[in-house]
């Protein structure tokens, strides 16, 4: 299974409907990409001071890298990334994601 993981800086200006509204334009995309399977979003919850920033987050588990790199080239998501990205401060500086294989060992 992949995890893949995307933390964000919003910009201040971007409100809190426009938020959501991206999270569900992302969970969406369950309905159309097999093997996409949880999806799930938060705000920074962690009381240490190492987030640089970034202030929320959301995780993607994917059956296997194949199911992932459906997704990442799904033209549905590109427009959802493209809406993402513009929301975030400084764009794509504003963004940090990061893919665990669970099944690594």
């Amino acid at each position: 299974m992949i995890r893949h993981c995307v933390f964000g800086r919003f910009r201040d200006d971007v409100p809190e409907g426009k938020r959501k509204a991206i999270h569900a334009d992302l969970e969406a995309l369950r309905l159309m990409i097999d093997g996409m399977d949880t999806v799930q979003f938060s705000a920074n919850a962690s009381p240490e001071p190492f987030s640089r920033g970034l202030t929320h987050g959301f995780t993607i588990d994917f059956r296997d890298a194949a199911a992932r790199d459906a997704y990442l080239v799904h033209e549905a998501h590109q427009r959802a990334g493209a809406r993402l990205v513009a929301a975030l401060e400084g764009g794509t500086d504003g963004l940090l994601v990061f893919d665990l294989d669970l099944m690594e060992k």
